[in-house]
């Protein structure tokens, strides 16, 4: 099997594992990986963190954001074509439904002070322990990561998204760490 078969069966099981998922599970398991982020040096010596709104099936990293919000400037992304601008989070009352996903997305000016990012927080489909990341097959990330010079990187996923590898090619992006429950 090639590996835009693989990505593409990996992507349908994982879609299966967050549908069988309870929503306590998922509550608990963004519960934990948010405290996770919360005690990480990496993330309280942070300045300015990329972050994201979740979709519902995601790991609800909002409480992190609520949190922290004035503390630090919290970027989320913006889908703009086939590609991700940065916005500054302004609060959620000034988010709007973006016209791509449906997603929550900043309304505001595009943020390109990239220099500036200390630290990114990726949501993805699946990963691996060794920092590999299978997105959702767009390449928003992919296309993003290496602008961001200065900032570490973190992908975020459910117990159920961890694999003991992910089929990966050259333009996949590797991750500084991945967090789970686990």
């Amino acid at each position: 099997m090639d590996i835009k078969a693989q990505k593409k069966e990996l992507r349908k099981l994982v879609r299966e594992l967050k549908k069988s998922a309870s929503h306590e599970q998922v509550q608990k398991e963004s519960a934990c990986i948010v405290k996770q982020i919360s005690e990480l040096e990496l993330f309280r010596s942070a300045g300015t963190v990329l972050a994201f709104w979740p979709m519902p099936d995601e790991v609800d990293i909002r409480l992190l954001i609520r949190k922290w919000d004035g503390q630090k400037r919290f970027l989320l992304p913006k889908i703009v074509g086939d590609q991700l601008e940065l916005r500054c989070f302004e609060g959620e009352d000034k988010l709007v439904i973006g016209p791509s996903f449906g997603i929550l997305e900043p309304a505001g000016e595009a943020f390109t002070d990239f220099e500036s990012v200390d630290l990114v927080i990726v949501p993805g489909a699946a990963f691996d322990k060794e920092g590999h990341r299978m997105g959702y097959g767009k390449g928003y990330y992919d296309k993003l990561l290496p602008r961001l010079k200065n900032a570490r990187t973190i992908g975020v996923g459910f117990s159920f998204q961890l694999f003991p590898s992910v089929p990966c090619e050259a333009h996949d992006v590797r991750l500084d760490r991945v967090l789970t429950p686990e």
